[in-house]
């Protein structure tokens, strides 16, 4: 196993924090040199890992497996297409020297007993699960048997098979962490599934998140505020408009303004507000924007007041408009100039 050289702390994986994941897939299109660029990609813009999906295609595919996107003649079979994004067991170790030397975390997608083998001699801390390996029992019980975390996409399982899968994998809750994700490439508005993340919260033994495919960053955002945990987006380079889920992907500055905005939310989801007492800026503000009651014209010694002699100004700080029918009637102990602010020890009150 390579020797570690930077690591996102253990406690964002899934503990108490969040975890921003940036989907590689297959946007290197099988070039070890793109593969690289979008590792940085995902470092400049703050993310916490980059994830990347990992093919063996004699393991995984036969020559009959269809195309979700028939998006280049380059290939002639899907399985032709697995093999062509491939890496070798020295270039995915160099991939996970770069992710670390960065700071970001390296982690992958198996698709076969194989590749999990692979992805533990290259190294790796947690697991990802694609949704339509979810009901793959024999890839679960391969991921099980490494006692690691695990995050599952559910967008192709119901809730009885997230459940089923979860018993499967026998690992604690914190552990273990379910994304709603609709599968959809983009996602429109109407599939995305905001409701969804609520009931896994209510239902599930697990930390919740979002894998998202809409190429914008609000479900991520929104989900934030629902108390989601894990925000799983693909990413893109710029200039990559042909690839298979270059619809469905962010650029950099899509990324970091989804990495800033989810860790705003998760800051004021974590700092609940107590409006039953205010803070101590808060009660300086309100002596600020606050009113008081002053002289409304200069006032002699001895003067019986009346309504028009009080007024009602900016700053705060002295006597509230509660104190005007109460001081009705009394007789000052002190001359007041115009706009000075009166104290109860002014007044005589009768």
């Amino acid at each position: 196993m390579l020797p570690i050289i930077k690591q996102v702390p253990k406690d964002v994986l899934l503990g108490k924090d969040h975890l921003i994941v940036t989907e590689i897939a297959q946007a290197h299109d099988g070039r070890l040199d793109a593969a690289h660029r979008l590792i940085d990609v995902a470092a400049r813009a703050g993310a916490h890992a980059v994830k990347f999906q990992t093919h063996i295609a004699s393991a995984e595919s036969t020559a009959r497996e269809p195309w979700r996107v028939k998006f280049s003649s380059r290939d002639v079979t899907r399985r032709d297409y697995w093999k062509r994004m491939e890496f070798s067991l020295t270039q995915w170790k160099e991939l996970r020297s770069h992710c670390h030397e960065v700071g970001v975390e390296f982690f992958s997608s198996p698709f076969s007993p194989e590749a999990v083998d692979l992805l533990m001699e290259i190294g790796v801390r947690l697991w990802k699960v694609a949704s339509g390996e979810v009901n793959n029992l024999q890839l679960l019980m391969s991921l099980r048997d490494t006692r690691l975390p695990v995050i599952l996409s559910s967008g192709l399982s119901t809730m009885q098979e997230l459940r089923a899968a979860l018993d499967v994998l026998a690992l604690p809750r914190t552990e273990v962490a379910v994304l709603q994700c609709a599968t959809q490439y983009p996602t429109r508005p109407e599939r995305v599934g905001l409701n969804v993340v609520t009931r896994f919260q209510a239902e599930l033994p697990c930390v919740v998140g979002v894998s998202d495919h809409s190429s914008t960053i609000f479900p991520s955002i929104a989900a934030a505020a629902l108390g989601a945990r894990v925000f799983e987006t693909h990413i893109k380079e710029s200039t990559d408009v042909t690839g298979p889920d270059s619809s469905s992907s962010l650029d950099e500055e899509q990324l970091a303004s989804l990495v800033a905005g989810v860790r705003f939310i998760r800051a004021s989801m974590l700092s609940p507000v107590d409006k039953d007492a205010l803070s101590e800026d808060q009660l300086s503000l309100r002596g600020i924007f606050g009113r008081s009651l002053v002289a409304a014209r200069d006032l002699s010694v001895g003067h019986v007041l009346v309504a028009a002699d009080m007024a009602f100004k900016k700053p705060g700080g002295g006597l509230d408009f509660n104190w005007h029918s109460k001081l009705v009637g009394g007789v000052l102990l002190r001359s007041l100039e115009a706009d000075e602010a009166i104290r109860i020890e002014d007044v005589e009150v009768r």
